[in-house]
């Protein structure tokens, strides 16, 4: 494995051109007057973002700021059969007095519920490393007396700036391969983990793995729990039958039910042929930001996303090293190694955040056996996006939990 490499996101002109040459050729389908959301995205806002795509919106200024505000690496980590991939990431120590180690995994990767006690449906959305931006200023440098961390989030391959997979086979398990592997390479022999979406799965196949050696807590924003079997595990199953549900529980399953049955289109496409849509998203600039710009609405608790938000997300997809297609990919492995994933049982101290519109809520009597479970958050807002929608919630359940008289306190020994 070799020393990290001080990474600087530097999209070359040609890029930039090449870009603005695609935008300028863009061709728009046409809209049913009353189509609202309903149909999809609406045309009058692509047709604002892409105006402001090809116009105002300046990369060169959100380069420079993601540079400024994010201390990023890359460094070649070695995966089982998989050889060795150059792996972006961002990585800031703390200051302060305590600090413990922290891996961020972003999204994204959820499952909603199709049927209480029946099965579970995956779905994805468009994430990568940017969504540790806000989060990141308040974990590393918090007010006096409160818990901080020494951050590190990783890209994971095949998104933003790390190198993509070249074989098939790369899924959720060795995505956590190499996000234990970055931490050791690091330095940080006992550490904390937290992601939600893709993170959740991932980090939670961390703990489980790697824990309670090196991974001495989880915590999670996305609670992915297995259906209990009547048979192979009849008491949570009649525990889950007999417990009734909280309003907000019935909020949330209603919520993912209704997802199921209108906001998974493109989900079927990418779990099973990501290559077809690949070129799609590769070649047209307008597909991809549709495709995306369409979650970041739904997907959030009325987030008040600004066109520059929305662009610098998009932007990174496209400039991404690999491509959007690469991304894609993983939906397909996940599908394909799901039974593999059931037997990831955590067993370290266990923290979940709530928020009310995720895209399912799962619930708590479901959730029990996900680890240990030592603290359990409900919020009154946000989304899916939580790390971006409300980074104060999420990073103060972060501090609750760790810090002093928390219920995961000194888990791990502080260095500085």
């Amino acid at each position: 494995m070799t020393a990290e490499t001080p990474f600087t996101i530097a999209i070359s002109d040609s890029e930039l051109e090449l870009l603005q040459r695609k935008l300028e050729l863009t061709g728009l389908p046409d809209e049913l007057e009353d189509a609202g959301w309903d149909y999809g995205v609406p045309l009058a806002d692509v047709r604002r973002l892409v105006d402001h795509w090809k116009g105002s919106y300046d990369w060169r200024k959100a380069e420079a700021e993601l540079n400024a505000e994010l201390p990023q690496f890359t460094r070649d980590i070695e995966v089982d059969e998989h050889g060795t991939l150059n792996v972006h990431y961002v990585h800031k120590k703390s200051d302060a007095s305590g600090a413990i180690p922290l891996l961020f995994v972003h999204g994204c990767k959820c499952r909603a519920l199709e049927e209480i006690c029946n099965k579970l449906t995956l779905v994805t959305g468009p994430g990568s490393f940017i969504e540790v931006r806000k989060i990141l200023p308040m974990l590393t440098a918090p007010p006096e007396d409160t818990q901080a961390f020494h951050v590190v989030a990783v890209g994971l391959p095949g998104y933003g700036f790390s190198e993509a997979p070249h074989k098939k086979g790369f899924g959720p398990i060795q995505m956590a391969e190499v996000g234990h592997k970055l931490m050791l390479a690091l330095g940080y022999d006992q550490y904390v983990a937290q992601g939600g979406d893709w993170g959740s799965i991932i980090t939670r196949i961390i703990a489980a793995k790697y824990g309670p050696t090196h991974v001495k807590a989880w915590h999670t924003n996305m609670i992915i729990p297995g259906p209990p079997h009547p048979i192979r595990d009849p008491l949570r199953f009649l525990r889950f039958m007999v417990t009734p549900l909280s309003n907000a529980e019935r909020r949330g399953m209603a919520r993912g039910l209704e997802f199921r049955k209108i906001g998974m289109g493109y989900l079927m496409e990418q779990a099973t042929k990501p290559q077809t849509i690949g070129y799609s998203l590769a070649d047209s600039p307008v597909g991809l930001l549709s495709w995306i710009y369409e979650k970041l609405v739904a997907w959030t608790d009325n987030y008040p996303w600004t066109d520059d938000e929305v662009l610098t997300w998009v932007s990174i997809y496209w400039f991404s090293r690999a491509g959007p297609t690469s991304a894609g990919r993983l939906y397909y492995e996940n599908r394909v190694s799901t039974k593999e994933l059931e037997k990831y049982n955590v067993r370290v101290h266990t923290g979940f955040s709530y928020f009310p519109q995720e895209l399912f809520r799962a619930p708590k009597a479901l959730t029990r056996n996900l680890g240990k479970v030592v603290q359990d958050t409900e919020h009154e807002k946000g989304g899916h996006f939580a790390a971006w929608e409300v980074p104060e919630l999420l990073v103060g359940d972060l501090r609750k939990m760790f810090g002093k008289g928390g219920p995961a306190h000194g888990v791990v020994q502080a260095k500085m």
